[in-house]
């Protein structure tokens, strides 16, 4: 009996263990799959963004830089002979035209050496009247064999050094002139005195500095560009220029010089232009912020520099495409204000992310949100800005 006992007890045993296996295997799979379901289900993560539409405009290409206004000529006045100024005629400051009187050296000495020489040519030349005279009756008395050869070479001889000192004669009271007249000093250019080192009472040597007179109508604007910006310079091509002291003018020149080499230190070209300054607003020294235009108007398409994203050597930008974020790599041009020209990538109308694109990737789920009113002004000052220019 107790054998009979112990085999229903193991079977019932051996049963029991078949049978939790058997739940183990039905019901594990179904755990599993209900977390698999519940992991399905959750909800795709959307990332909210703004928009605006990339646009085409014609604008005018240019390069932005910075420079500095220089006088057109810069000239410094020396004295040409020695003496006391006697007058100083103007200071820092005087507008002068080609020609005025700047200062006046005592002439005295000058004037009574200019006499003396002037004397000496009319010795001179009476001197020579005489042995004329004398040349033309030995010539005539020579031909008739009345004197000989020896008198009429004398009178030859005195005949040629006569007219000599009459030369020299005139040389130096040619020279004794141009001494006196340099004792007036005049100013080369039309502009303006920049600095006058010398009071009336000083002794001036030859060759001591007095003026420096600066031409300011027109001005040299000299700037530089960039290495990657030489090739679209040109000979003649239009300048805009503000300077910080008139924020609400603009003025305009041309492109006159393009040096030959580029700095080795900067990489940068130094280009000159002409600004016309009529009514002497511009000062000699200001700083300039310079537009150059490089070439007319094109079709271009902007978008907000805001928008770029940078990986590397590489820019991109996100584009909405229903409710997915797209990735697109561009290629730039040139920056209009707070707008950047795009070469390649984009089209018309793409609608580009420039809110929360740091937060997008390839296919993301998006959500558009609108611009608050701050924003929509701030957009169109940038592009009344962008056409301004």
């Amino acid at each position: 009996m107790k054998k009979k006992e112990n085999k229903s007890l193991k079977k019932i045993k051996s049963l029991s263990k078949k049978l939790i296996i058997l739940i183990l295997i039905i019901f594990i799979p179904l755990l599993f799959g209900c977390k698999k379901k519940e992991v399905k289900t959750n909800p795709e993560k959307v990332v909210n963004v703004k928009v605006q539409p990339a646009e085409k405009r014609s604008l005018r290409p240019f390069v932005e830089t910075i420079g500095t206004l220089n006088p057109n000529e810069e000239v410094i006045i020396s004295a040409e002979v020695d003496g006391i100024l006697r007058e100083v005629k103007v200071d820092e400051g005087t507008m002068v035209s080609k020609g005025t009187v700047l200062a006046i050296i005592d002439d005295t000495d000058y004037g009574l050496e200019a006499r003396k020489d002037e004397a000496a040519v009319k010795q001179a030349e009476a001197t020579l009247a005489n042995t004329k005279l004398e040349y033309n009756r030995k010539e005539s008395l020579y031909k008739e064999e009345l004197v000989t050869k020896q008198q009429f070479d004398d009178v030859s001889t005195r005949l040629a050094l006569a007219d000599a000192e009459v030369d020299r004669a005139k040389a130096a009271l040619s020279l004794a002139r141009e001494k006196l007249k340099k004792t007036r000093i005049y100013s080369p250019l039309t502009g303006v005195i920049k600095s006058r080192k010398v009071s009336a009472g000083d002794y001036v040597k030859n060759g001591t500095n007095l003026f420096i007179v600066i031409q300011n109508n027109p001005l040299k604007l000299n700037f530089t560009v960039t290495e990657k910006d030489v090739g679209k310079l040109k000979i003649g091509q239009d300048v805009v220029l503000k300077v910080d002291p008139l924020p609400d003018r603009e003025f305009t020149g041309k492109v006159t010089i393009i040096y030959p080499s580029l700095e080795e230190k900067t990489r940068t070209l130094q280009v000159e232009a002409i600004v016309p300054n009529s009514h002497g607003l511009l000062k000699p020294g200001l700083f300039a912020h310079v537009i150059l235009y490089t070439s007319t108007d094109r079709e271009t398409i902007l978008v907000p520099i805001t928008s770029l994203l940078y990986e590397s050597e590489k820019i991109k930008i996100f584009l909405v495409e229903g409710d997915r974020a797209k990735e697109s790599f561009v290629k730039t041009g040139n920056k209009y204000g707070e707008m950047m020209e795009i070469v390649e990538g984009v089209k018309e109308g793409d609608q580009i992310v420039v809110t929360g694109q740091q937060n997008l990737f390839e296919k993301a789920k998006v959500q558009i949100q609108s611009a608050t009113k701050s924003q929509e002004s701030g957009v169109e000052s940038q592009e009344s800005k962008t056409e301004k220019k």
